[in-house]
């Protein structure tokens, strides 16, 4: 029989409490394929380097998880991503993936969002897990944003939520288009008096605690405090949810 292996590849976060949605969306993974040996790889190098130097816990990254795969006799393995978008880090864990395989066979889940069928999906979790909204409130996602062309997927997922009929639900991004300025707009048009803010991401880490919670002048809740709205904090990230795990894990058994 073939020495079959797991590996969930996530961005991966420095921060440990933030670490337990890659942790719950891995045990969930682990569960569904039994017959395989579970483990754990994140494409970030400057978190991989500052988990080792503070908390003395060496993750690989995909090449070097994959090398010691192929050293130890693993004939297949599943890659499952963790990444919200097929973007920048996501085809540098292809490319690693690919490049250190050797004779293993191997296959890639999808990330979060890639058919069409995934953003309906996770809209529709988003908004039954969402509070009720007033006529005067709105929400709004927060989710990194990159200069890769998928950046339009987070436009996509904003109009995922318009097609479903919530028209306040918003989604800006931290390093790419829509950002702030662009919500701001939203709102004011809706003349919207509370905003609840929340990390589109996976995990609640450094985005999510600083550039969207922090007490910094320059995060989001600081900038619409400023502009005059009320704000509200849910600082969870998108993996400790239970439909969200659902879609990775179909993901993943799809692979």
């Amino acid at each position: 029989m073939a020495k079959k292996a797991l590996a969930v590849i996530s961005f991966g976060t420095t921060y440990p409490e933030a670490r337990r949605a890659i942790e719950t969306l891995e045990r969930r993974l682990a569960q569904a394929m039994p017959e395989h040996h579970f483990y754990r790889a994140f494409t970030s190098q400057m978190v991989i380097r500052k988990i080792e130097r503070e908390e003395g816990i060496k993750i690989p990254n995909p090449a070097e998880l994959m090398e010691q795969l192929r050293k130890e006799g693993y004939e297949e393995v599943v890659c499952q991503s963790l990444h919200v978008i097929p973007g920048i880090e996501y085809e540098k864990m292809c490319r690693q993936i690919e490049q250190a395989a050797g004779e293993m066979h191997v296959r890639i889940g999808k990330p979060m969002l890639y058919a069409h069928e995934d953003y309906m999906e996770v809209c529709r979790a988003l908004l039954a897990d969402m509070p009720t909204l007033q006529p005067d409130e709105a929400f709004v996602y927060m989710g990194h944003g990159t200069e890769h062309m998928v950046n339009a997927a987070y436009s996509q997922t904003e109009n995922t939520f318009r097609y479903l009929g919530a028209e306040r639900v918003y989604v800006g991004t931290v390093e790419g288009f829509p950002e702030l300025d662009y919500i701001c707009k939203r709102l004011e048009a809706h003349c919207v008096r509370k905003v609840w803010l929340a990390p589109f991401m996976i995990v609640a880490g450094d985005h999510a605690q600083n550039d969207l919670a922090g007490d910094e002048p320059d995060s989001w809740k600081s900038q619409l405090e400023a502009a005059g709205y009320e704000t509200e904090i849910c600082l969870r990230g998108l993996g400790e949810m239970e439909q969200i795990g659902a879609i990775f894990e179909a993901h993943c058994l799809n692979a």
